[in-house]
């Protein structure tokens, strides 16, 4: 079933979520700006875009590198 908050199926089609392949691929730094721009992305088009989508995507992202800091 396609979750398009949490597990998207266009990230979710492969062996490996994308998530991991590319904190697999780029360097912690890297990664963790990534994850940052996402949450800026979301938050900053949820007026002209997806409204709520777009802050529940924010707001998985926000978790996530949460997640990530705390070591988990």
């Amino acid at each position: 079933m396609n979750d398009p908050i949490n597990h998207p199926a266009h990230y979710t089609s492969g062996k490996k979520e994308f998530l991991d392949v590319a904190k697999d691929m780029l360097s912690e730094e890297e990664f963790i700006g990534g994850i940052k721009f996402n949450i800026f992305k979301y938050i900053f088009r949820s007026e002209l875009k997806n409204g709520v989508e777009d802050l529940l995507k924010a707001e998985f992202y926000l978790k996530y590198l949460i997640k990530l800091k705390k070591g988990e």
